[in-house]
């Protein structure tokens, strides 16, 4: 990439150019203008058929790893066919630039390492944080994703290979809301690494040292979000798998202070929450009605645990009595008041219950209408679980929204099949349809790619100076209004991600109206909202001059 401010470049340095390479879709008059002439083979193919060219190259591979590094390696070497390509089929090209594909990719990082992208920020640094950023060429970053690889997806501690998530995330951020991508920067927060395996691989990229943590750890946050504001004063920061005990104190040190927000606490909640919204439709049933039973005690419960019992209020619910009826579960057994082990952002939700040690028997006690697996622990929804689910409810709600595939706590077969095709059902990670009784259910998929971009693009259009919990809940009713009844006779409880773009920028308009309505703009209301949401969208097309 290059400054705004620098000549563009020519030559050979063109084609090494991401944002003006075009590749063969230069024509003869420019290859001669550019200084390229000779450097391409001779022949000229425009955007469209780049694009089939590198569908056909996608579909000739069998393993969606080499898939990932193709589009990984087009983003490096021409971005605008990259989000040519992904805008094209969002509902084939997303679960290979983010999740599921995304998880692995990040496991082996250090294996499939080729070109950089975005800013590393080593603790080994800490006193020159906006120096080092400060090296990043472009200057008007609207949105970073900042990840300190300690909790990727249900994987773990990755340490650096974390960068995968917010280089993924954000290439949603432009190809699903259509935030430019010049705005948006990712960075790795590199403490250090837990996890053994990575310190003694050879290959390893990131700080071979334990993980710092403690007061240390607070001031590298602090100087981090310092160099942010000081280098880019627009900029909306996003905190991306961070482990339990660093996310939710982040959150709340910085979120009344900045433009920042928790995806998996609160974009997580978010789509949850869009996702009973919808689910509701089918139950015949009121939000203020439900009983909802997390498995996952952690950030992502609490924090949708939090929306929903806030959004329960919004419909006339005291909040005492919204969050009473959001239970939890850990590897501990029930959240409940007389456990010594709770952290303060759990109490809220330890409920006065008698001990119990199995989810089975949490759900015998609980007696809820939605389960909601945020554990990372695969097949723990196990039979005798939903079917007391089926058991308890006509239609029981049943969220196993743990990532990658792998960690799912069932899949939707499991659910379909041991509910007797009653569940309501929704993934993490995508499933294909299910046949059972005669029946065939499209799965829907409670991503957060429902929510984030949209969030993103709301901020640009009006430059939000805070991301609040009441837009969350806007966003999450925004996506539930987009379901159609012919979606539920299908089972599907979100808007099909083939049509992405357009149910992002409308989620995006609903955001940046309450923004507007609650004096949280940092510019003036625009007369058609709408009209100007989209017209900052970015399109994927080469413009006349590079």
């Amino acid at each position: 990439m290059t400054s705004p401010t620098a000549p563009a470049p020519t030559g050979a340095a063109l084609l090494r150019d991401a944002r003006r390479n075009r590749g063969s879709a230069f024509t003869i008059e420019e290859r001669r203008a550019y200084g390229i002439e000779g450097l391409l083979p001779p022949g000229t193919a425009t955007l469209e058929v780049q694009v089939a060219r590198v569908h056909a190259q996608l579909a000739a591979l069998s393993d969606d790893l080499q898939k990932y590094l193709v589009l990984s390696d087009l983003q490096a070497r021409n971005e605008v066919l990259f989000y040519a390509v992904l805008m094209a089929d969002p509902a084939t090209y997303m679960p290979l630039v983010y999740t599921p594909t995304v998880g692995e990719a990040a496991q082996k990082f250090d294996h499939i390492f080729r070109a950089t992208r975005g800013v590393y920020l080593p603790i080994t640094a800490k006193g020159r944080l906006r120096e080092l950023l400060a090296n990043w060429p472009e200057r008007d970053i609207r949105f970073i994703v900042a990840t300190d690889g300690e909790r990727i997806l249900g994987l773990g501690d990755l340490g650096v290979g974390g960068m995968a998530i917010p280089v993924g995330k954000l290439a949603l951020y432009t190809a699903c809301a259509g935030v430019p991508p010049q705005m948006t920067l990712p960075i790795t927060l590199d403490v250090g690494t837990n996890n053994q395996q990575l310190l003694d691989d050879p290959f390893y990229l990131g700080l071979r040292q334990n993980r710092v943590r403690g007061a240390e750890y607070d001031a590298f946050i602090e100087e981090f979000v310092q160099a942010v504001q000081a280098l880019f004063p627009k900029c909306c920061l996003q905190w991306e798998d961070f482990a339990i005990n660093n996310a939710a104190p982040i959150l709340r040190r910085y979120r009344d202070a900045i433009c920042t927000y928790n995806d998996d606490i609160q974009g997580t909640a978010a789509v949850a929450l869009a996702g009973i919204l919808a689910a509701l439709r089918i139950t015949g049933q009121k939000l203020t009605d439900q009983r909802v039973l997390f498995l996952g005690g952690g950030s992502a419960g609490t924090g949708i645990a939090e929306l929903i019992s806030e959004a329960m209020a919004l419909d006339g619910l005291p909040i005492a009595q919204g969050r009473a009826r959001n239970w939890l579960f850990d590897v501990n057994g029930l959240l409940v008041e007389s456990r010594t082990d709770l952290s303060e952002f759990q109490r809220p939700f330890a409920h006065a219950h008698a001990p119990v040690t199995t989810f089975v028997d949490a759900v015998e006690a609980v007696r809820p209408t939605a389960i909601i697996g945020v554990s990372a622990v695969p097949k723990l929804f196990s039979r005798p679980v939903i079917e007391a689910m089926a058991r308890i409810n006509a239609r029981p709600i049943i969220f196993p929204y743990s990532n990658p595939t792998s960690r799912s706590e069932c899949t939707a077969e499991e659910a379909y099949t041991w509910s007797e095709g009653r569940a309501v059902f929704a993934s993490g990670s995508p499933f294909p349809p299910v046949e059972v009784g005669g029946r065939r259910f499209i799965p829907g998929q409670g991503n957060n790619v429902y929510i984030f971009p949209a969030m993103g693009m709301a901020v640009l259009a009006t430059q939000a100076r805070r991301v609040t919990q009441p837009m969350f809940i806007t966003a999450a009713r925004a996506v539930a209004e987009q379901v159609t009844e012919a979606h539920l006779a299908a089972g599907l409880i979100y808007p099909p991600t083939s049509n992405i773009l357009a149910a992002s920028l409308h989620v995006a308009e609903r955001i940046a109206e309450y923004v507007f309505a609650h004096d949280l703009a940092g510019i003036a209301r625009p007369d058609d909202i709408a009209a100007h949401v989209r017209a900052l969208a970015y399109k994927p097309v080469y413009t006349t001059e590079v």
